[in-house]
């Protein structure tokens, strides 16, 4: 499956930081974190990620578009949390439950990472929670490789070089 990436619109931006939001409180809550403290955290990452609602220096969140045209999901994509410009992470993927095993997340992983690379990325990480079994195998089959554990999930790391 083709996909291609799509810059968000800004005007669907402020839908999408709430989209986000819950959905990262309620993964955060499988993981076993309490409710509010899962909202807090998810709050404190857009406030962080996107002050003002604008999305920090280097980060772009993409449609996914599929060789039909249809949205099927999103990719936010930019520089890691360090200093190092090299270093870049996928801060999130998604793809809509219902087009889910046609092989939209590789394509879009694998568009994302030569992004990344076209933008001066040596390497990308991501962090998967440790109960989506099959992010995990599609990341590892894709050559990222684990890192560290803690809080329910898994850093990764893959060279792009």
């Amino acid at each position: 499956m083709a996909v291609t990436l799509h810059p968000l619109d800004a005007d669907r931006l402020a839908g999408w930081l709430l989209r986000i939001r819950d959905e990262y409180a309620a993964d955060l809550v499988t993981a076993g974190q309490p409710r509010a403290q899962a909202l807090q955290a998810a709050d404190e990452s857009n406030a962080r990620w996107f002050p003002a609602g604008a999305p920090t220096a280097g980060h772009v969140v993409f449609d996914v578009v599929d060789d039909a045209g249809e949205r099927a999901g999103y990719l936010w994509i930019g520089p890691d949390a360090s200093n190092d410009r090299a270093a870049w992470w996928v801060w999130d993927i998604s793809i809509d439950p219902g087009r889910r095993g046609q092989g939209l997340g590789r394509a879009t992983l694998l568009r994302g990472l030569a992004y990344a690379r076209d933008q001066g990325a040596r390497s990308i990480g991501l962090r998967v929670f440790e109960f989506n079994a099959a992010a995990r195998g599609l990341y590892e089959s894709l050559g990222f490789e684990p890192t560290s554990t803690g809080s329910g999930s898994i850093r990764m790391r893959k060279d792009l070089v």
